[in-house]
């Protein structure tokens, strides 16, 4: 597919339903990644709902610091600066929410703006017919005790083609303009998804996690699968993927070692890397 109609921020703010995010927005041609540009403004003090955008990164990152395929044009690299919101829940059940919230408002977003239903593989990934279009990335500043910061990252493949991607990216990466027929507005879904993603947020600080929850785990293609777990320490656990916790932990039932084996109790995974078995 050709290249899509521009980024614009008078364009994004046309239709921008916001309060807070996107307000200020900048847009660049070109950054090695959003989501760093967005750690400096927010170390130099940039309000919470700062947005960062660019038509194209020279080092795009995901989890773990894994390249983002980024070319010029044709996707979605947007960083939102979070902070001094006050929530009833602890810090960390919050934090551990955010990487979920935004993926699920990522999905709405893409739903609404492009028709295109997508799915969530735990925690943060989304999936068209099980491939991946797009990953968040929360990084989290302490700039004090009262002053948590969370860089919420996305890169949504958008327009781009199935044959200009990596040759070994295209059995496993997707784009929204698959089931398209002509290219999808990024603009929209930029001001699309801050809105949602403001939505989710206001939900979490409000109401805690209950119904985010549910709409969570209508959406998560990981429930009801075989799935292996990697930690970070190179331990591996294989099993079945029953739920989804009050804090967003991914709960496990490993897979016994023999059928007549006592049931093994089921594991909180909060960090790691989860694979779907078939």
């Amino acid at each position: 597919m050709s290249s899509s109609i521009p980024l614009s921020v008078d364009t994004i703010r046309s239709t921008l339903a916001t309060t807070a995010l996107g307000h200020p927005l900048y847009l660049y041609q070109d950054l090695p990644s959003t989501n760093r540009e967005a750690h400096t403004l927010a170390q130099n003090g940039a309000t919470h709902g700062t947005v960062v955008l660019a038509e194209s990164q020279s080092a795009g990152y995901g989890r773990h610091g894994r390249p983002w395929f980024s070319p010029p044009g044709l996707n979605l690299y947007c960083s939102t600066i979070i902070r001094g919101i006050q929530f009833t829940s602890p810090l960390e059940q919050w934090l551990s929410w955010i990487p979920l919230i935004s993926a699920l408002a990522a999905v709405e977003a893409a739903q609404q703006v492009a028709a295109v239903s997508l799915a969530l593989k735990w925690p943060n990934d989304l999936l068209l017919s099980q491939r991946k279009v797009g990953g968040i990335l929360c990084e989290s500043l302490f700039q004090g005790p009262d002053d948590t910061v969370v860089v919420i990252g996305i890169g949504l493949n958008v327009n781009v083609a199935l044959d200009a991607f990596p040759e070994d990216l295209r059995s496993i990466a997707a784009s929204l303009s698959e089931t398209s027929q002509q290219a999808i507005d990024r603009n929209r879904l930029v001001a699309q998804f801050l809105l949602e993603l403001e939505q989710c947020l206001d939900e979490l600080r409000s109401h805690g996690s209950s119904r985010l929850r549910q709409a969570y785990i209508a959406r998560c293609a990981t429930l009801g699968r075989r799935v292996q777990v990697q930690f970070a320490d190179h331990d591996q656990v294989t099993g079945l993927a029953e739920g989804i916790s009050a804090d967003g932990a991914l709960q496990i039932q490993p897979l016994a070692p023999h059928p007549r084996s006592q049931r093994i109790a089921v594991l909180d995974v909060r960090a790691a890397d989860v694979t779907h078995l078939r």
